[in-house]
């Protein structure tokens, strides 16, 4: 899981998958994939590159023009944007979508229409909603890692992040998307303190809306991980998400430094 680019292409040589399911930035530890590169190993041994394009959103990359089969997004985040839907797309430009689109009849399950009209309403704004919070995310980020209290920071737009090269690279814009992850210093307990400051900043598991959100990964999304794959995948008990919303950036960086003082 979140694994590295050369480690995706390795396991593709070496296993021939017939499906490869990756994300283009990944969560919680903000990695970019080398979505081009992966797809042109799968077309070597005949698997298909299906990309989870959540994080990036079509703002950034389009990994069908990279050569992936199938693209996924959770419309409940920044496609909505508003934290009002629950809803998925699966996009796709091969035969693969019609017999999705088979399935799609025979199991009955479609978005109900309202929840459609919230999507529809949210796409409006998706392209100056996203870039907003990209913008703000990248001011934060330079905050962050400049931050006497915080020991590590993973945002790919910074100039030492190991993945700003494949960014620039894949990413249409000069922009780094809207989550970041930082480390903290201490442990559980200064993460708690650190919560419990926050005023603007809202701790909840979910991301994308116009709010920003900030998420404690061991007790969410990985919470039922064994703790020893945790520390593998980089996820310890001083980790913490951050979802950068359309509040004003100055705001947001008061509230964490106000937080961050009290550890």
């Amino acid at each position: 899981m979140w694994p590295e680019t050369s480690d995706v292409t390795e396991g593709i040589l070496k296993n021939k998958p017939d499906i490869v399911l990756v994300e283009t930035i990944t969560n919680p530890m903000v990695r970019v994939l080398d979505v081009h590169e992966i797809a042109k190993c799968a077309r070597e041994v005949g698997s298909m590159v299906i990309v989870d394009n959540t994080f990036a959103t079509p703002i950034l990359v389009n990994p069908l023009d990279l050569g992936a089969e199938v693209v996924i997004h959770s419309l409940t985040k920044y496609i909505s944007g508003h934290n009002d839907v629950i809803g998925g797309a699966v996009i796709s430009n091969s035969e693969f979508i019609k017999s999705l689109w088979d399935w799609r009849r025979a199991l009955g399950c479609i978005l109900q229409p309202f929840e459609a009209y919230l999507i529809m309403r949210g796409i409006k704004t998706l392209d100056v909603r996203f870039k907003r919070m990209c913008e703000n995310a990248m001011t934060i980020a330079k905050y962050l890692s400049e931050h006497p209290k915080v020991l590590e920071i993973y945002y790919p737009g910074l100039e030492d992040s190991p993945y700003k090269k494949i960014a620039d690279k894949i990413f249409k814009v000069e922009l780094y998307g809207a989550v970041l992850s930082f480390r903290i210093k201490g442990g559980a307990d200064e993460v708690r303190k650190f919560l419990k400051e926050l005023s603007i900043v809202r701790p909840t598991p979910s991301f994308g809306g116009a709010e920003t959100l900030i998420t404690y990964p061991i007790i969410s999304a990985s919470k039922f991980l064994e703790p020893h794959v945790r520390e593998k995948l980089g996820i310890t008990e001083n980790l913490l998400r951050l979802s950068v919303g359309l509040e004003d950036v100055n705001d947001i960086i008061e509230d964490l430094d106000r937080a961050l003082s009290a550890i």
